[in-house]
């Protein structure tokens, strides 16, 4: 058997799929939940302003999830466009090692990963398509 063999693995397509969604729709949460509790807690301000700060993160969200749920390979661009975009922002906001760090790990990389698996699940498709014809 070719290590490299094309062949058709529903469950693999099915993992990257549901890892996908995982990561969008998790760090969508995480996003939503820090942008309510940071105008509630740290300045103090009402349940409105940290609604209007929630709804940027919960947009983008359910647009990545949504495009990703009918258009992988779209889906996949977005959420690369959106890892770049974070870069360039730190880049102008000129931020810090730690601030670096934690968008590292909380939104660039979760980005980054959910991109490729998108990018799996649309090539393990393709190859699923192709074995039937």
């Amino acid at each position: 058997m070719a290590l490299m063999a094309r062949t058709c693995n529903y469950d693999a397509m099915g993992a990257e799929r549901l890892g996908a969604r995982l990561f969008v729709f998790l760090g969508g949460l995480f996003w939503v939940i820090a942008a309510l509790s940071a105008p509630l807690f740290y300045t103090g301000q009402g349940v409105g302003t940290a609604v209007l700060d929630a709804l940027l993160p919960f947009g983008l969200a359910a647009v990545a999830l949504l495009v990703g749920w009918f258009y992988e390979n779209v889906a996949a661009v977005l959420l690369f466009l959106g890892a770049a975009a974070t870069v360039v922002w730190g880049i102008v906001a000129g931020w810090e090692p730690g601030v670096w760090a934690v968008m590292a790990l909380v939104l660039i990389a979760p980005q980054i990963i959910a991109g490729l698996l998108f990018i799996m699940a649309a090539q393990a498709q393709r190859v699923c398509d192709g074995a039937k014809a």
